[in-house]
């Protein structure tokens, strides 16, 4: 399947702003987006695929960086550039600290433009693939029962089969079925796979002594 051409959102009111990047976007082989308002970006139904957003920092209604933090609390495979006709040091530190790829000042070079959509693309398909790990992690998990769920953390943990067996009061014998059983449905080839599975899915230890 060939991978989805990525989508640039720009979101500034100057429209000849938007209309440059526009044509800068579409002239390197990226889908641009461009939007007059944060409202009007907000108004967007998310799409699948990565994509990026280039954010204004003065805006009409809603400023840049507060629309950053709706966007990175709801779209956060969508990492953001922002452009500014001046910015002060508080204003870049604020946007920095929240995930910013970069804070440009206008007038910028195309080309430095350019490499911080190319990073924060690069950012966006890390981040997607992330969510799809974890969503068929997440899968797998629910088809364990509540046995090899308990089974399976502790193993993460460290604990031996004896141990476990110890801890959850049955025998290493059943112990050792209920990780077969586990290890084949989470599709782990080896304990460090699964560590790693319960690490990425947030898994707290089953202690009961």
């Amino acid at each position: 399947m060939p991978q989805a051409t990525p989508i640039v959102c720009v979101v500034d009111d100057d429209i000849s702003v938007r209309e440059s990047l526009e044509a800068l976007i579409q002239s390197v082989g990226w889908q641009p987006e461009v939007y007059a308002s944060a409202q009007e970006f907000l108004s967007r139904p998310r799409t699948p695929g990565p994509s990026c957003l280039i954010l204004d920092v003065n805006l009409p209604d809603l400023n840049g960086l507060d629309l950053q933090t709706r966007v990175v609390a709801d779209r956060s495979d969508m990492p953001i550039i922002f452009i500014t006709g001046y910015g002060d040091v508080p204003m870049t530190v604020r946007a920095m600290k929240g995930g910013a790829v970069e804070f440009l000042t206008k007038p910028f070079q195309e080309g430095e433009l350019l490499a911080a959509v190319e990073q924060a693309i690069e950012r966006s398909r890390s981040a997607l693939d992330l969510g799809e790990r974890l969503r068929v992690l997440r899968a797998r998990y629910a088809t364990l029962s509540g046995r090899e769920r308990e089974v399976m953390s502790l193993v993460a943990s460290g604990l031996l089969n004896k141990q476990i067996g110890f801890e959850l009061g049955i025998s290493e014998i059943t112990v050792k079925a209920h990780r077969g059983r586990m290890m084949r449905k989470m599709e782990a080839q080896s304990l460090a796979d699964l560590v790693t599975m319960a690490a990425e899915l947030r898994l707290p230890a089953t202690r009961r002594r």
